[in-house]
């Protein structure tokens, strides 16, 4: 391809629209639509497709089926992953919810994101939230061996690290997801956009409620670190490499390490959009004084 050039996206079933009555089949059937249209593109991929997509009946069965495969061990077998998932997402529709949530927050919020499918089958960060849920399900039935195992396996397949008993919302794209980690006292808010690299995470050795509370809507840049229990209100924005050791207020953002923040701690600086939405990263350059 030509220096400069940019090479055109393939072309994809129009998407669904976002009111539609029964958002969960209306999302299964795009999904369906594109991976029908995959296949018959690259003729390399059909049997894949059809085994990971086309051969199941609903979304939470097809995302089962692939993460069973995708989290598999020697000693932790497909099968048996796969009826844990199914059961799980099956009998509680606030999963499946959030599961359409989440593949909206990419599609949306990501331009690399080509389709539903896509985010679907490569999107790490994806899955690894789609099994951080089920994870955290067990925890919240006293299966904590269960769920600590399902966390270790997401760590080493996936590279992202979040502790069953984090408490995470719907909407959340953990946009390429390496080095994610998240500690067990941790809230995240939601419609949240987490880069790579980011660590929510405590201060030291002592128990108790350690890790910070991420409001709804808040963007965090790759490689953030925010650590203690902080607070950073709805709407925030943390610029990325930023060592975060204070409360962040609604719809500010802050940068630096240690950070400060835009416009200085007496009358900061205020913005209108939902960055974990926008994912304006920079907006905040031409206020910066900190």
């Amino acid at each position: 391809m030509p220096s400069g050039e940019v090479q055109n996206e393939p072309a994809q079933p129009p998407p669904v629209p976002a009111d539609d009555g029964n958002e969960e089949e209306a999302v299964w059937s795009q999904i369906k639509a594109e991976a029908r249209h995959d296949a018959e593109a690259e003729p390399a991929l059909a049997s894949y497709l059809y085994s990971t997509i086309l051969s199941h009946s609903s979304l939470d069965r097809s995302l089962s089926f692939h993460l069973g495969n995708k989290l598999c061990s020697s000693t932790l077998l497909s099968t048996l992953l796969y009826d844990l998932f199914v059961g799980a997402f099956s009998t509680d529709p606030s999963l499946r919810s959030a599961t359409v949530a989440d593949l909206r927050a990419a599609r949306l919020r990501d331009p690399a994101c080509i389709s539903f499918s896509h985010c679907l089958l490569n999107y790490k960060g994806f899955l690894a939230c789609q099994a951080y849920r089920v994870a955290h399900k067990l925890w919240t039935e006293s299966k904590m061996a269960l769920a600590l195992a399902l966390q270790s396996r997401v760590s080493e397949v996936f590279a992202v690290d979040v502790h069953p008993a984090a408490r995470i919302g719907k909407g959340i794209l953990f946009d390429h997801a390496t080095g994610v980690v998240v500690g067990e006292t941790a809230v995240i808010g939601n419609n949240v956009s987490i880069l790579h690299h980011v660590t929510l995470g405590g201060t030291g050795k002592a128990g108790g409620d350690r890790h910070p509370k991420i409001g709804d809507g808040v963007l965090i840049g790759a490689g953030a670190t925010i650590l203690g229990n902080v607070r950073i209100g709805e709407g925030a924005k943390i610029g990325a490499g930023s060592v975060v050791l204070i409360d962040v207020p609604p719809r500010t953002t802050a940068v630096g390490n240690p950070a400060r923040l835009v416009g200085g701690s007496e009358r900061p600086a205020k913005h209108d959009e939902v960055p974990g939405e926008s994912m304006d990263h920079t907006s905040f350059i031409s206020d910066y004084i900190i």
